[in-house]
């Protein structure tokens, strides 16, 4: 952010008689405290922008990855979408694949309902299930494993 925004802001908290403003423009962050009584003469105004980037983002993934449960050798099928994860076709039909069963590249695996519209989510890789990760019915994040294959 650049210094004549900077003052800007500090010249509009002094003159708005607010305590406190706080701005976020893409990772930085700038928070101007006012302390003290003074309204609008700039008496008691302390103006320390504090510049610092968004810290959410790169904690979020140590804890995923430090959750998620360990995988087997072989090709891990993941989710390319956020929705809701379907091993059948539809309720009470047989699943598309079990533990075991040979698959071959471009064969559906499961349905992915995202936004009531159902995605197949189909294989890269021939081989066998070797791993089911998720539970039908449950929701799933982009890139969440799904299924494990080995090779064949």
């Amino acid at each position: 952010m650049d210094l004549r925004k900077l003052k800007k802001l500090i010249d509009l908290v002094q003159e708005s008689g607010i305590a406190e403003l706080e701005i976020t423009e893409g990772e930085e962050k700038v928070r101007i405290n006012r302390v003290g009584s003074g309204h609008g003469n700039g008496g008691g105004m302390t103006h320390a922008p504090v510049m610092m980037p968004a810290a959410a983002a790169p904690l979020a993934a140590p804890i995923a990855a430090a959750t998620a449960p360990p995988v087997e050798e072989g090709m891990v099928v993941k989710s390319p979408m956020v929705g809701t994860f379907y091993r059948a076709p539809a309720p009470g039909a047989s699943a598309f694949v079990e533990i075991g069963t040979a698959v071959t590249a471009g064969q559906t695996l499961c349905i992915i309902e995202a936004m009531k519209l159902m995605n197949e989510i189909e294989s890269d890789v021939t081989g066998t299930i070797s791993r089911i990760l998720v539970e039908s019915g449950q929701p799933v994040e982009y890139g969440e494993p799904l299924f494990v294959v080995t090779p064949n």
